[in-house]
């Protein structure tokens, strides 16, 4: 396939300002920009749909400049229902190095050009920014965005003029590597659409030149029905340790997800969180409706997955490890002290000596004591295979089990 087919075979298609997605296949200009504001210390998964849709243009040909925002972090990109709290310096700059690095090890390729917009924005005078880019915008324009009237509306809860204005900075971005790198094509998920035209309005107005904007629609959990994201309270990590804030998911629970995914959603996921063609994904597909008990398919999706994120090692020593734990014939008693060890590299881990009650809330097995308890009296907490109904200290190397698929180390 080439790219505009391969981008509508994946799903990466919403709004857009390309009238026929083929002119991608003959663009003369093939660089792209796609951004990220460091308001966590990780990406999650909505993050990585989008990042899969970079990949999908670098594979035919076109060039990535992948942005940190440094600069539009320390303001915020404006929710719907309310204003973010400003984050400290210090911490801005902890998350744009933890996401650079997500950003280079996933869009693993020689040709990216990393760039943070603080950089350019640190030496631009206040008066200079109003007098160019403040002056190229009315104000009708910018009331009639979505976001702003959701805010000032009925009921809205009101918005400062540093979020009000981020829309503006996003789109100087776009003019600035349109000016410094050629870039004229800019990549978002579908729910940055309106502030990217910023930059084609800028790009239109003050170098009388053409950009465009490609979006790709917000994955939906299927379950929910709510986007993935961090600002929706389900996100999945793609920091696969605790990286001082605790926005990570372990390695093992990024593999369950993927696994655990219905029926209904896999091949949609396939096609979008994984680098199989089109002829492997249709085989994986074929051979799991001949025999869906044995889940082919979230077997495949979780382990191309993983491998993108975690890398193949990881994604390799996950799969043999969901194997094993979850083999009926899988006898836990029989765990060497090693073999337990190994497991904790990739488990939730409690020290010898804690109460049962307390490693369940430690580990989020449980989300409070009163819930370890209950899950205690249902005999849905075993230890070593073997259902426990009361609490107790942990004082040897074990494994904890919470109902069917939630486990932990002691040790």
């Amino acid at each position: 396939m080439n790219l505009s087919e391969e981008l509508i075979y994946r799903g990466f298609k919403a709004e857009t300002t390309i009238d026929d997605p083929a002119i991608l296949d003959t663009r003369e200009s093939k660089k792209f920009y796609w951004g990220a504001d460091p308001s966590a210390d990780s990406l999650t998964i909505g993050n990585l749909a989008a990042l899969m849709m970079c990949a999908c243009f670098v594979r035919h040909g076109y060039e990535p400049y992948m942005l940190v925002g440094g600069a539009t972090g320390q303001i915020g990109d404006p929710k719907e229902n309310g204003e973010r709290e400003l984050k400290s310096l210090d911490e801005i700059e902890h998350n744009k190095a933890c996401i650079k690095s997500q950003i280079e090890r996933i869009i693993n390729f020689n040709n990216v050009t990393m760039v943070d917009n603080y950089d350019w924005f640190k030496s631009i005078h206040y008066l200079d920014f109003l007098r160019e880019v403040g002056k190229a915008f009315s104000m009708t324009q910018l009331l009639d965005r979505q976001f702003v009237q959701n805010r000032i509306g009925t009921g809205g809860s009101g918005i400062s003029y540093a979020e009000f204005s981020y829309t503006l900075i996003q789109g100087y971005d776009f003019l600035h590597l349109f000016r410094e790198h050629g870039v004229s094509l800019q990549l978002c998920g579908a729910d940055q659409y309106g502030n990217c035209t910023s930059g084609i309005h800028l790009i239109k107005r003050l170098e009388n030149a053409d950009a465009d904007v490609w979006s790709t629609p917000l994955i939906i959990d299927p379950i929910t029905g709510r986007k993935f994201g961090k600002s929706e309270g389900n996100a999945v990590w793609l920091a696969g340790s605790d990286n001082g804030s605790g926005n990570y998911t372990s390695i093992f629970d990024f593999y369950q997800f993927w696994l655990n995914q219905p029926d209904s959603s896999v091949e949609y996921l396939l096609k979008i969180y994984t680098l199989l063609d089109k002829s492997e994904i249709e085989d994986i597909l074929k051979r799991h409706s001949e025999a869906p008990e044995q889940r082919i398919a979230q077997k495949a999706l979780a382990k191309c997955v993983t491998e993108i994120v975690h890398g193949k090692e990881n994604a390799e020593t996950i799969e043999s490890l969901t194997n094993l734990l979850f083999d009926k014939n899988t006898d836990f008693a029989n765990f060497s002290t090693d073999e337990i060890t190994e497991f904790a590299k990739f488990l939730p881990v409690v020290k010898k000596g804690m109460d049962l009650i307390d490693a369940l809330v430690f580990t989020h097995l449980a989300e409070s004591k009163k819930k370890a308890r209950e899950f205690i009296a249902g005999s849905a907490i075993s230890i070593n295979g073997t259902k426990v109904n009361d609490t107790l200290t942990l004082n040897q190397t074990s494994i904890i089990k919470k109902g069917k698929n939630k486990f932990a180390v002691v040790q």
